[in-house]
Parts: C-alpha cells; sequence; structure tokens
C-alpha cells in the first residue's frame, strides 16, 4: 500500500484543490510545485483528459529532518498529493504515504519524520471531509 485518498463530491474541481491547498498549509505543508497533467497531456499528446493535479507538499522543519537523517531522501521528497476530477461534482484527493520511504530508506530517523508527517497528512485527509477509502 502506498497511499491513502478522500473523495469529495459537490465541489468543483478548482474548489477541491483550493481546499486541498488551504488545509495542507494549516498543517504546514505549502506546495513547492504544482503539475498540471491534464494540460501536459494536451500539450504533449493531444490527449484529453479530466482535470488532474499532482502537488509536491512540503514541509520545511520535517524535510530538513529527513533530510538530515538521509541526505539522499530528497529523490523522496516532496510529499505528493494529487487532485483528479471523476466526474462533474466528484474528485478524489489522495496523498502519498510517508511510510513509503521507511520502507524503501530503513533508517531510525527517516521513520520519526514519516510517523509525523503521516500524521499531519491524514488530519488534512479527514479535514477535507470527504469519503475515506483506505490505502491504495
Amino acid at each position: 500500500m502506498y497511499g491513502f485518498t478522500t473523495t469529495l463530491t459537490g465541489l468543483s474541481f478548482d474548489d477541491a484543490l483550493a481546499k486541498t491547498t488551504a488545509e495542507l498549509k494549516s498543517e504546514g505543508f505549502g506546495v513547492l510545485s504544482d503539475i498540471d497533467v491534464q494540460r501536459a497531456m494536451k500539450e504533449k499528446l493531444g490527449a484529453d483528459m479530466l482535470p488532474y493535479r499532482i502537488l509536491g507538499a512540503c514541509n520545511p522543519p520535517l524535510a530538513h529532518q529527513a533530510l538530515q537523517a538521509e541526505p539522499d531522501i530528497g529523490l523522496l521528497l516532496p510529499c505528493n498529493v494529487i487532485v483528479r476530477e471523476t466526474a462533474p461534482g466528484r474528485v478524489i484527493v489522495g496523498f502519498l504515504d510517508p511510510q513509503t520511504m521507511v520502507g524503501l530508506v530503513g533508517k531510525p530517523g527517516v521513520k520519526t519524520v514519516a510517523d509525523e508527517a503521516e500524521k499531519r497528512l491524514r488530519r488534512v485527509c479527514a479535514a477535507l471531509g470527504g469519503e475515506a477509502s483506505l490505502t491504495v
């Protein structure tokens, strides 16, 4: 298992994206990158798809602790969050489980950071108020 999701209904994609960004901020995460997958697929392949964004969320104190524990952890940062529309008024928000890093790195200092990041991201997921699903 590598992540967890919630499904939001009754919100536009833009509203769900804004709400997700605001809830991340409330837990100390900034968005370092925002990849518009829908636009990229249209520009690069001419392919149409529903709105899909990948947010690179970073909590600077946690990122710093992780980098101190394992300098190459940057290969696994930032925490990815997806926001994708499946139908009008139905948006899935997914979070990469930080515990995935622990399995790959196996250092105690990384486990401590992953535990805290997971708590915060699960609070964001819960605060969005959608229908939570088990890990994916």
